[in-house]
């Protein structure tokens, strides 16, 4: 069997969804998928951007990112977003790139695929799970199979988010708790989606 095709799809404007979106493309990666790492596009007008020096560095400094295509969902068999919480949502940013796949969407291409999603809030409750589960609704309408972490690894419980990978900004950048939580979704993903890609050419 070919190797599981993973997607990391994700939108930051300071690093720290990014640095989550690099632990689960390396855990992927650890767990034999083959993967693509994309970002969204900016949107945000430029005035914006450099009124804030970390934005304009970061988006700087993942200029060589590839900017996510529809290519990248149809290609994969799985796919994770990660997006910064705004008030409670996903950035808008990431839902312009969702609001594209209607195409997708309409002859099929997004359906039967396992979808995960991870976040990052400023604050302890800044709204990390209503920010995962408002993704899931696009993933009900896709007709994706969304595989959470839940709790089924240890790191799962000091990390505290079932629902997804999730950070808190404003206690700096996802350290090694973080990022094992992001490898252990990611790995989970990929093991899910293996299972179920092996039970269709069965």
């Amino acid at each position: 069997m070919d190797p599981i095709a993973v997607s990391i799809i994700y939108y930051s404007s300071t690093g720290t969804v990014h640095a989550l979106a690099q632990a689960a493309a390396e855990g992927a990666e650890k767990a034999g998928a083959q993967v693509r790492l994309r970002r969204v596009a900016e949107t945000a007008p430029p005035e914006a951007v450099d009124a804030r020096p970390e934005w304009a560095q970061h988006l700087a400094d993942t200029a060589d990112i590839p900017v996510a295509r529809g290519d990248d969902l149809e290609w994969a068999d799985a796919v994770l977003f990660g997006s910064p919480t705004r008030f409670g949502n996903p950035a808008a940013q990431l839902r312009q790139f969702i609001d594209t796949t209607g195409p997708l969407w309409f002859q099929g291409k997004l359906a039967d695929k396992v979808y995960s999603a991870f976040t990052a809030s400023n604050t302890a409750h800044g709204g990390q799970e209503s920010t995962i589960l408002a993704l899931s609704n696009t993933f009900y309408h896709w007709g994706g199979i969304i595989v959470p972490p839940g709790y089924t690894d240890p790191v799962q419980f000091p990390s505290g988010n079932p629902y997804g990978t999730s950070h808190v900004a404003g206690d700096g950048r996802p350290g090694e708790v973080a990022s094992a939580a992001a490898h252990h979704q990611a790995r989970r993903v990929v093991t899910i989606a293996a299972a179920l890609k092996a039970g269709r050419s069965a």
